[in-house]
């Protein structure tokens, strides 16, 4: 049988497909997997094996619908679900298994602050799509493949740092979900640990200004590595500490401490760090969220926005940094219960 799967965008979102692609590769008997997504974010799953052949998202839509129609698909799962995927799939006229995104649940949540999400996380809602092929989550959690090229060498990294370090993720995409830069050096003073910064030249400005707290302590990195570089980085951690984006996701794939820091956004989404029902048999919960909680305005969206519609931040402002270092502490083995 041959799939066409569709997630266009964003790193984050498209990691958190990975149990479908693989579950639908290994359980299918002879199954081809195809898989539709914008070209600017190919990169996050091309090393992935278990998808037999990529599609961008073209300009040209009359071209690509060409191309998709050539392959012959048998169905399409959809995990986009938004207009364009619905064009593409009445252009190809196969069945198809598309994802529900719960957008009138997360309206409510958002508008009227009633959480009706159901507590189900956004990878066993994807798994559903396949379920019908006799599909089953097989429990081993995300998927990110770090090509061999892109291992970063302890030479590339400051030497202060190569006994072990912890990465902040200082980016993310909305403003809204990024702690202020106030906040994030206050963290780097009293974490008593080398620290990488992580992020991309979008960043490297902020992260300029983070590390110049303690310049041999902290290493921004933000910049100077590609996505799978920095993948890799996180890989090297003993602990990552993340806002709501696509490294966080990156850093369960790779079965990381994750320390998640969240501000417009909400864990009740369902898009908490993944790791799979079988590592979480064999380890202990590997990750923590951090949050303002009872706060009235939170959640204000349900992806991010460029500014507090409040106008006074405190779902990232009141954010207790003494909490993260006592979690930062448990998670090194250092004194302190959590």
């Amino acid at each position: 049988m041959k799939f066409l799967i569709i997630r266009f965008s964003s790193i984050g979102d498209i990691v958190l497909t990975t149990p479908v692609v693989r579950c639908l590769k290994k359980q299918v008997p002879d199954a081809v997997i195809h898989y539709l997504i914008k070209p600017q974010f190919k990169t996050v799953m091309e090393p992935n094996p278990y998808v037999d052949k990529f599609h961008v998202l073209q300009e040209d839509w009359d071209a690509m619908i060409e191309e998709l129609k050539e392959e012959k698909f048998d169905y399409v799962i959809d995990l986009h679900h938004n207009l364009r995927t619905l064009r593409v799939k009445n252009a190809l006229k196969v069945p198809a298994y598309s994802f529900n995104k719960l957008n009138l649940r997360k309206l409510v949540f958002v508008k009227l602050k009633w959480n009706v999400m159901p507590k189900v996380h956004i990878v066993d809602r994807y798994m559903e799509t396949v379920a019908p092929f006799g599909v089953r989550n097989d429990g081993e959690g995300l998927d990110y493949f770090i090509p061999e090229g892109a291992k970063v060498p302890l030479h590339d990294i400051p030497h202060s740092h190569h006994a072990g370090f912890l990465s902040i993720v200082i980016g993310a995409s909305f403003y809204t979900k990024k702690l202020p830069v106030y906040k994030l050096q206050e963290l780097c003073q009293k974490i008593n640990h080398p620290i990488i910064l992580v992020g991309g030249k979008e960043d490297a400005k902020e992260g300029e200004a983070i590390a110049s707290v303690d310049p041999i302590k902290v290493y921004n990195a933000c910049g100077k590595f590609s996505l799978h570089e920095s993948a890799d980085l996180v890989r090297q951690s003993k602990l990552v500490i993340a806002h709501d984006t696509g490294l966080m996701h990156i850093a369960a794939a790779l079965k990381k401490q994750v320390i998640a820091v969240w501000g417009s956004t909400t864990p009740s989404f369902g898009m908490v760090p993944y790791y799979g029902k079988n590592f979480l048999q064999r380890n202990p919960p590997p990750y923590d969220d951090v949050q303002v909680h009872k706060l009235w305005c939170r959640p204000c969206t349900k992806i991010g926005r460029n500014k507090c519609p409040q106008g006074h931040f405190k779902c990232m402002k009141e954010i207790d940094v003494d909490e993260i270092v006592r979690l930062v502490n448990f998670r090194l083995g250092r004194n302190g219960a959590k």
